[in-house]
């Protein structure tokens, strides 16, 4: 039995405990629906009309638009996991959250959107390589323009001067590296993953194109590469929270658990509270292999060190179906 099929069959479980719950019966046990809201980085309501993706592990499911104070619905929908998104675009960088739809009750969202520089743009470790390379001056200068045009949000300034020193000097490692991950904050992933594979063909022993690359192989759902690149990247700099983080994740993918347990371990203890979305994974993880109490105790500590995490309602509903 595959991972997916045991979460699944887990979900349908809770599902049902949810309706002997709140007095519904198995033939009363409906649909749900999902109600949330995008707000910005500091909290305020979204003015603009955005589009809303939800997903599922088959792919997309719907799309709405928010209104002018950000809020949007969806309806009809079969209970299970979902993933609510939005995009981003010239305006605004995106944002994602997790959502668990139960029958017959609404699940509340808040999708905060994310600063303009994503946590996934930051060096880590810089190769020799890197160091050593001796980058035409024309090129250093386009880079830096680009890496002061991505510092001010102008994203699509950036990439195009990421674009003009990488035609100056194509080997350029560095803008190579930051040019895919200003491209997969922007969901441009096959673009993305085209720039970072040239990368790690200039220099294997760089870090920060390996996790990129895995990065964007997770978002593909392509699993089993993504874990190849992102076992490169752990071994290239073991203390990396986030190359542990999405090992893991892309680990799940391949139903390869009992790794996966282990690389989110290594996340939330490198990385602490910042990685508690690790605690969560992990909560799931041993939900799909009927570990309850486990399970709960993940869930609890999640909430214990991300209390205003925008699936914080919808994890306490399950810690309550857990206890």
């Amino acid at each position: 039995m595959s991972q997916t099929t045991r979460y699944l069959r887990t979900l349908t479980f809770l599902a049902t405990i949810f309706c002997l719950s709140t007095g519904l019966t198995a033939g009363q046990a409906g649909t749900g629906s999902i109600r949330g809201r995008v707000v910005q980085p500091n909290g305020n309501p979204l003015s603009i009309a955005v589009q809303v993706r939800l997903e599922s592990i088959r792919g997309v499911k719907s799309t709405a638009f928010t209104d002018n104070q950000g809020n949007f619905s969806f309806f009809g929908l079969t209970p299970g996991l979902y993933e609510v998104v939005v995009d981003s675009d010239t305006r605004q960088d995106g944002g994602n959250v997790n959502v668990e739809v139960f029958p017959n009750s609404p699940s509340i969202v808040t999708v905060i959107l994310r600063e303009r520089v994503p946590e996934s743009v930051k060096k880590t470790s810089v190769s020799a390589g890197e160091l050593s390379q001796k980058v035409p001056s024309a090129a250093r200068k386009e880079f830096e323009r680009a890496s002061n045009a991505s510092k001010e949000g102008k994203i699509d300034l950036a990439i195009t001067h990421y674009r003009k020193a990488i035609e100056i000097y194509p080997n350029f490692l560095m803008a190579r590296n930051d040019l895919g991950a200003r491209l997969m904050a922007q969901d441009r992933l096959d673009e993305a993953a085209e720039e970072l594979r040239v990368a790690i063909t200039i220099d294997p022993k760089a870090f920060n194109p390996r996790l990129n690359m895995g990065m964007v192989l997770v978002k593909q759902h392509q699993f089993a590469e993504a874990a190849a690149q992102l076992r490169n990247a752990v071994s290239l700099d073991a203390t990396s929270a986030s190359a542990h983080f999405y090992l893991g994740l892309a680990l799940v993918g391949i139903d390869d658990s009992d790794q996966a347990e282990k690389e989110f371990k290594a996340a939330h203890n490198l990385g602490g509270s910042e990685y508690a979305l690790a605690l969560f994974h992990l909560g799931e993880l041993y939900l799909s292999r009927g570990e309850r109490e486990a399970a709960l105790k993940a869930f609890e500590k999640y909430l214990s060190e991300s209390p205003q995490a925008p699936n914080a309602a919808h994890v306490r509903q399950m810690i309550a179906l857990l206890k």
